[in-house]
């Protein structure tokens, strides 16, 4: 019994998405697409093999490059980390010497350095974290 090289390729693309769903990671399935295009196009036309590769691989391409327009722009700044979601956030002044201290942000304190053309803060004073660098917050009026 002769298996058709597009029923191969369907059942490489069903096989795909089916792996996509135990595995989720949103790769397999743009490839399973690609797989299942290119057994319709051999079911319709019948090419050669290199010609059934071929337009497997520009299928895959243009999958890839829609999922990836589909994703949008990547969010660095929303990534979990320590830091996030804290500028804009109001601090509160604890003890500052000179242009470097400690503020309060919420229930944590942090080091922090005044921003260019800050005057030094009074304990207690209100503060706004304008950036992060590293572990220090930098605050302003």
């Amino acid at each position: 019994m002769e298996v058709s090289p597009a029923v191969l390729w369907i059942a490489a693309g069903l096989l795909m998405m089916l792996l996509e769903m135990a595995v989720p990671g949103v790769f397999l399935l743009w490839l399973g697409l690609a797989a299942l295009g290119t057994g319709i196009v051999v079911h319709l036309l019948g090419a050669v093999f290199w010609v059934d590769v071929l337009v497997f691989a520009l299928l895959a391409a243009g999958s890839i490059a829609l999922a990836l327009r589909l994703r949008g722009p990547k969010r660095a700044s929303q990534l979990n980390t320590p830091t996030s979601g804290l500028v804009g956030r109001e601090a509160l002044a604890l003890d500052f010497h000179g242009r470097t201290g400690r503020v309060r942000v919420g229930d944590s304190e942090w080091n922090a350095r005044l921003a260019h053309g800050t005057p030094a803060p009074a304990p207690h004073d209100l503060l706004r974290v304008v950036g992060v660098e590293g572990t220090t917050l930098v605050v302003g009026p």
